[in-house]
């Protein structure tokens, strides 16, 4: 999962009730909301594009070690089916044992890269997809190490509003 010592830790994370789903409706959505930010916000301070349910229920993300606990499976996946209704997980299989998290949408992604090809002055030029995400060029940039897939898709999405045209399986061309 990479080092947590950087990460910063919501309030709820030290509070052993977070760790239980409450009963009380209103009470319940805001804990709910609290770990689908904690999810996203450790994703994206980690770099991290899947998560495998059984890999992670052990990990400090649902583990508080010093308070000895621990969120359930069950738990897990009503939270995870959250972020699925919300469009920030994608599942990978039928059985919802791993799936790809999105802590920015594959639209807000295509903005981004969008935004960077017009700085840049990349409009229309051919890239290849590693240098997007792994050049010199991107690797000041939010996007860079962006998972494959999750760049197939947002470039996909440029391509569907005319602002790109992939060029086979590795290369794209930029509009304005």
């Amino acid at each position: 999962m990479g080092t947590t010592s950087n990460f910063r830790w919501p309030w709820q994370y030290d509070f052993p009730p977070f760790f239980t789903m409450q009963k009380n409706a209103d009470t319940r959505f805001k804990q709910t909301e609290a770990w689908c930010s904690l999810i996203l916000d450790y994703h994206n301070h980690h770099k991290l594009f899947r998560l495998r349910v059984t890999d992670v229920l052990a990990s400090p993300l649902f583990y508080n070690k010093a308070i000895d606990r621990r969120l359930t499976k069950p738990d897990v996946i009503e939270i995870l089916s959250i972020l699925h209704k919300k469009g920030n997980i994608e599942w990978e299989d039928k059985e919802k044992t791993v799936c790809k998290v999105f802590w920015k949408t594959p639209a807000q992604w295509s903005d981004i890269i969008f935004k960077w090809v017009n700085q840049s002055g990349l409009n229309n030029t051919v890239c290849t997809l590693h240098e997007i995400t792994n050049g010199p060029h991107s690797s000041d940039q939010e996007f860079y190490a962006l998972d494959d897939q999750i760049l197939m898709q947002a470039i996909q999405i440029l391509q569907a509003s005319g602002k790109a045209e992939l060029m086979g399986t590795e290369g794209v061309k930029f509009f304005t």
